[in-house]
């Protein structure tokens, strides 16, 4: 299967040109019918605190673009957008959506950025919400959820083979990054990507390094510090075979 990472420098709080931004992205490549492409997180305003700002309800202008995008492409779109809370706080989410227009998954982040205080403006989610695409087990998560491996190891409890990371991690830190995804890959015996953005906000410079990592936590695929694609086909037996030779996994305590 193919898995296509978006990173680009996201103008702030400007959903209207950041569409147009992926928009041309996505007419410059060809896609491979029932592929994964996946976006950052808050792909379309910048990690925003400012939830009136950028929040949205039914009808929801960022739900109705990934439709578009899925149906362009032929695959599964994953993108991050903002909805409001019934107390009038946000939900950072991840949602998916297929090629038909239907809704894969909506994953709440689990754990709020206190450094930034994403938590002081953002509403934690309690429950994973993996989907099932092309004979994958998907796990979608967000950002700093990547610092804990716990919800890593319940999303290989309930049959993750793929994580896919979403988010607006900063350049002070890229090191984490990489070596944190590297780990899940490693430890989950999974395949992983994580897509971030570059440029910079109000706040934070942004260095990309969007990269897919393979079940032994080698990256196969990096898009350096630069606007584009990272992208590479992954191999679900490879995977298979790997749990089966070595079976770590097995091993974990419940």
């Amino acid at each position: 299967m193919q898995i296509s990472g978006l990173q680009y420098d996201m103008e702030w709080e400007n959903r209207s040109g950041n569409f147009d931004t992926v928009r041309q992205f996505v007419a410059e490549r060809t896609f491979e019918a029932g592929g994964i492409v996946v976006l950052p997180e808050m792909f379309s305003t910048g990690f925003s605190m400012d939830v009136s700002a950028i929040a949205e309800n039914e009808p929801s202008a960022t739900e109705a673009f990934l439709a578009e995008l899925a149906e362009q492409t032929r695959c599964a779109v994953i993108g991050g957008l903002v909805t409001e809370s019934d107390n009038g706080r946000g939900r950072n989410e991840s949602l998916t959506v297929a090629p038909d227009g239907s809704h894969l998954a909506r994953y709440q982040k689990i754990r709020t950025f206190t450094y930034t205080r994403e938590s002081d403006h953002y509403d934690r989610g309690s429950e994973l919400a993996l989907f099932d695409w092309q004979g994958w087990r998907v796990c979608p998560l967000i950002c700093y959820d990547l610092r804990f491996p716990e919800l890593f190891r319940r999303g290989v409890g309930e049959g993750a083979e793929l994580f896919v990371v979403i988010a607006s991690w900063p350049a002070v830190r890229v090191e984490h990054w990489l070596v944190l995804l590297r780990a899940r890959a490693i430890e989950n015996q999974a395949y992983v990507i994580g897509v971030n953005r570059t440029g910079a906000d109000p706040s934070w410079p942004y260095p990309g390094r969007s990269v897919i990592i393979d079940p032994w936590g080698e990256i196969v695929a990096d898009g350096g510090s630069e606007n584009g694609w990272v992208c590479a086909e992954i191999d679900r037996q490879r995977l298979l075979d790997w749990r089966a030779e070595f079976p770590a996994l097995a091993d974990r305590m419940s």
